[in-house]
């Protein structure tokens, strides 16, 4: 696991969201139609892009990864899994999340501020049903991503039908810039039928009540204390290696803290205002914020109105693995 700066000397490291610098050739379905137009962000720690032009913002990581993926209206990411656990939440815009074998077993629509736990072991897409730009922020488990991004068979097909090979060392290769696969590399095999067969194939009932949380809900039990979110005894009980709360206005408590472990501060609504060691900077939506361990910070809204963030910590749970499917 990467060593981390208990100094309480150590800064905050910020990435702006108007900073963020997208890759739009980070997956194999990047020539595709439907999918040509996503942006793929990478804000802390390597993830699981395919694409060797693929910008890392902080390569450190606290015990998970932070990404997010920006789309068009009607854009979609096809069908993939993790070796590792994902959770989303929407950052802007309306989303329909969708999985299964064919994407037809189950669906979910989130709205800004909602959140989805995502079970591995099962194939997942998502698209922006909104009428603008959006964004989802996504937490992955573990210092290593997990080796990458595994593919339902028919995505691997139509995207070499458009030009992308995904070698079976994790790399894509385009033949749009005149790529072709190394002597010594193969192509990504498809899953067998019996590595498909383990793909659990849930309906929405089964998922949504202990996999997804949504804003407004969670905005109520905030009121008085941060709501925790996922974690062992939060409202979505998983052990990922990481836990994760919700905070809003009437949540925080007046004096500075200290976290023994690095943690990850994403507003969802409003500005925040940290303070640390004499310092202090403001957060908006759509920023992430590495805060070192040991830091003593103070955390508040610094306007009127509607507040609220995320905050992510690693846990000593085995990294990256989500509770089985009830």
């Amino acid at each position: 696991m990467t060593s981390h700066d208990t100094s309480i000397d150590a800064q905050p490291r910020i990435v702006r969201y108007g900073e963020l610098k997208p890759c739009k050739t980070a997956f194999i379905d990047a020539h595709t139609p439907g999918s040509d137009q996503k942006e793929n962000f990478t804000i802390i720690g390597g993830g699981v892009s395919e694409s060797p032009d693929q910008h890392v913002h902080i390569r450190d990581t606290p015990g998970f990864n932070i990404g997010a993926a920006g789309q068009p209206p009607k854009c979609r990411n096809s069908l993939h899994d993790h070796n590792t656990a994902e959770a989303f939440f929407v950052l802007k815009g309306r989303w329909r999340f969708f999985w299964g074998r064919w994407g037809d077993a189950g669906e979910v629509v989130l709205n800004e501020g909602d959140i989805f736990n995502i079970p591995t072991g099962m194939f997942r897409g998502f698209e922006n049903i909104g009428t603008d730009y959006g964004m989802i922020m996504a937490f992955l488990g573990g210092d290593d991503a997990g080796g990458g991004v595994l593919w339902a068979p028919q995505v691997i097909e139509e995207a070499a039908a458009h030009g992308l090979i995904l070698g079976e060392n994790g790399v894509l290769y385009d033949s749009k810039k005149g790529e072709t696969l190394p002597h010594n590399v193969s192509p990504m095999p498809l899953m067998s039928e019996e590595e498909l067969a383990k793909r659990a194939e849930p309906t929405t009932a089964q998922v949504v009540p202990h996999y997804v949380a949504r804003y407004l809900d969670l905005m109520a039990l905030s009121d008085r204390q941060p709501a925790k979110v996922i974690g062992a005894d939060a409202i979505l009980r998983d052990r990922p290696g990481f836990e994760a709360d919700f905070l809003s206005r009437g949540s925080l408590a007046p004096e500075p803290y200290r976290c023994p472990q690095p943690e990850v501060l994403l507003p969802v609504k409003g500005h925040w205002r940290l303070g640390w060691n004499g310092q202090e900077t403001v957060l908006a939506p759509g920023d992430t914020c590495l805060v070192p361990a040991g830091v003593a910070r103070s955390l508040a809204p610094s306007m009127t109105g509607e507040a609220s963030l995320y905050r992510v910590r690693r846990t000593d749970d085995p990294a990256g693995k989500t509770m089985p499917l009830a």
